[in-house]
């Protein structure tokens, strides 16, 4: 059971690298966004607010650390919980927004700048459509680890066969035991004595 825990490393391989890239988008989009007229207030490069930090920093992150053990995992246990934290990540960033909006404790990423269209297309690129993206490949990721493929039943079968040709086969031991002493005339003697009288 354990041998199916295992999984190969391309398992993950593109959601891990399309997590990973979603994170560093995320968390690093607010500090180079200006240079491309492409902002929240305040529109300024490489500008550290505590919104930032909680709205776009931390999530990011948490995306970017997701994808990289679904990359790079060999464990369908820590491949699915690195998925969760992906997919975590990337609710927040969906869902953030409205949350600080109504929690007073949680500082507000800003608003953005420019026209209408590029308004709602910096509202989908930083937030709502970023996040709703990471959380369909998170949840793709976590799919396809918690299936038990044919190959996979394969692979744990062959690995579990090369270990055992390489063991050799196990040695039975018989137990032997003493045969019980019987009773023959006068006196006592062993069952091989009485067999030989």
């Amino acid at each position: 059971m354990t041998a199916t825990l295992r999984v190969r490393r391309s398992r993950g391989a593109l959601s891990g690298v399309l997590l990973v890239l979603l994170g560093i988008w995320g968390a690093l989009i607010p500090f180079i966004g200006p240079y491309f007229h492409y902002a929240y207030t305040p529109s300024k490069t490489w500008d550290y607010t505590t919104g930032r930090l909680w709205m776009e920093l931390l999530p990011g992150v948490a995306v970017l650390v997701g994808g990289v053990f679904v990359l790079m995992s060999r464990h369908r246990a820590v491949a699915v919980l690195a998925a969760w934290l992906a997919a975590a990540g990337g609710a927040w960033f969906a869902v953030g927004g409205l949350i600080a909006a109504r929690w007073t404790s949680l500082p507000s990423a800003g608003v953005p700048v420019g026209s209408p269209t590029r308004m709602v297309l910096e509202q989908i690129g930083f937030f709502i459509g970023l996040g709703v993206v990471i959380v369909f490949l998170a949840g793709l990721a976590m799919g396809r680890f918690t299936v038990v493929s044919a190959r996979d039943l394969d692979t744990s079968a062959a690995s579990a066969k090369s270990t055992e040709d390489v063991a050799g086969p196990r040695s039975v031991r018989r137990l032997t035991l003493p045969r019980p002493l019987v009773r023959s005339g006068s006196g006592t003697s062993s069952g091989s004595d009485s067999a030989s009288s």
